[in-house]
């Protein structure tokens, strides 16, 4: 088992694209530019390749961290854009809010890239998403569209919490929403000024204030990533994708070994769904992380990253062995 990530590693400056890392982009279906991030040569021997996923309104700038150590630990490492996110466009009316029709496009997306991604990198090969990212990364596996050695899924929104509220309501009421007015207005309030975070956003995100400005300075320094809200249509055709994965035998198909982290006082995704979906996947895992916790597991303080990290390691050296 390779030494996990850990505070004590030598500082990686996050606020700093890495040396060795290279920024380009990848042609998804239908001429879509992506951005995307290589650490072409990890350091010492090659343990396999990650393919990183981040969540709604995420740019792969706020998990530099994460990613720098696992190319230090040995990994070739990419992340990517989502369409319509970060530094790849917007799909909506304005340039801060989130918006899509279907995630069925970004499930698309994904199996493209992973076949490119997969012919150009050698095994084992790991997908990893967080948020909804992990959710997408988990349908991608329900519906077959990726084939990984093994998946982690770090706080993914396999539900919202709804708060004893029906999904099929919710989902109704999304749809409504979208129907009645422009499908791409912002469906919640996001501040007075326009990409600007609102006070309390940490508090939902992470215990770490340092962590937590990292993103704020990259927004600064690269305008063209920050989003705030999803739309009505996002919200809509996110209940739809949620409820997909809900059916029964979908997620009884994903065949990989699944590691799925969760934070028991989550307030973006719902944690108890996480753990009846880790039942649910044939050869999922659970760790779950208590009141110290909030969303952002790999950019958390480090008490808790260091034990989602080496929880990582763990699994992969387990189920993702270093091929001879």
């Amino acid at each position: 088992m390779t030494p996990p990530i850990s505070s004590d590693e030598p500082e990686i400056d996050r606020r700093c694209i890495p040396q060795g890392a290279v920024e380009s982009r990848w042609t998804a279906p239908g001429g879509a530019a992506i951005r995307r991030i290589d650490w072409l040569l990890p350091q010492g021997a090659c343990r396999g390749s990650i393919l990183f996923m981040p969540g709604r309104g995420d740019a792969y700038e706020k998990y530099l961290e994460t990613l720098d150590g696992l190319s230090r630990q040995g990994w070739r490492v990419t992340a990517s854009d989502w369409r319509g996110q970060a530094g790849s466009g917007r799909l909506g009316k304005d340039a801060v809010t989130g918006h899509i029709d279907d995630f069925a496009t970004w499930v698309s997306d994904l199996a493209a890239l992973w076949q490119q991604w997969r012919l150009s990198t050698p095994g084992p090969h790991v997908l990893v998403g967080h948020s909804m990212g992990g959710h997408l990364v988990l349908r991608a596996l329900a519906e077959r569209c990726v084939d990984p050695d093994a998946a982690v899924l770090v706080a993914p929104m396999v539900d919202f919490i709804r708060h004893g509220v029906p999904a099929v309501l919710m989902h109704t009421a999304a749809r409504f929403m979208a129907a009645i007015g422009d499908a791409r207005r912002p469906a919640w309030k996001w501040g007075e000024k326009p990409g600007v975070f609102p006070v309390d956003r940490i508090n939902l995100l992470t215990n770490d204030p340092h962590r937590y400005a990292d993103e704020v300075w990259w927004r600064e320094q690269r305008p063209e990533i920050a989003m705030g809200p999803g739309s009505w249509g996002w919200a809509a055709a996110a209940y739809a994708s949620t409820r997909l994965l809900a059916r029964r035998g979908m997620l009884e198909r994903v065949a990989c070994p699944v590691l799925l982290l969760s934070a028991d006082h989550d307030k973006l995704v719902s944690s108890s769904a996480i753990a009846r979906a880790a039942l649910r996947i044939p050869r999922g895992e659970l760790v779950r992380f208590g009141g110290d916790a909030r969303h952002e597991l790999l950019r958390e303080a480090d008490v808790v990253r260091d034990r989602a990290l080496a929880a990582i390691d763990d699994f992969l050296a387990r189920v993702a062995p270093v091929r001879d």
